[in-house]
């Protein structure tokens, strides 16, 4: 399953962006209001629970100084990444995506569609606040 977020601007540059993204305490500010919980379990990994949802744990898997940064899940229940795509629009001002790569049944894809597309337009919306 692929989805993807609408792109945003943010009011950062390209580099300041990226070095918020990489450390993964950032990421509860960014979260939709329906969560849960936040917890950072290591300077690259952190758990998160929506309401209705089970609890995700993220790591950073791969980055590309300034402009990706790889998150993937560290369950073999759940096997999915997100990746952000951080490009440069002028100065003091980024541009940002969210890519969500899955590999699930066609049952799973369903029930979980709608609520990933929300998810990720969430976060995406929530770092063009920052």
């Amino acid at each position: 399953m692929e989805l993807e977020s609408q792109k945003v601007t943010v009011q950062k540059s390209q580099q300041e962006l990226y070095n918020f993204l990489t450390d993964v305490e950032n990421y509860e500010q960014i979260m939709p209001e329906s969560k849960e919980k936040f917890e950072v379990k290591s300077k690259d990994t952190f758990a998160f629970a929506l309401k209705g949802m089970p609890e995700i744990q993220l790591q950073i898997q791969d980055t590309r100084e300034p402009d990706l940064i790889v998150l993937g899940s560290t369950s073999d229940k759940f096997n999915f990444s997100l990746d952000v795509v951080i490009g440069d629009a002028g100065e003091n001002q980024s541009e940002a995506q969210l890519f969500f790569h899955g590999k699930f049944n066609a049952m799973m894809s369903m029930m979980v569609k709608g609520p990933l597309k929300k998810f990720i337009g969430n976060l995406a919306e929530n770092t063009a606040k920052l």
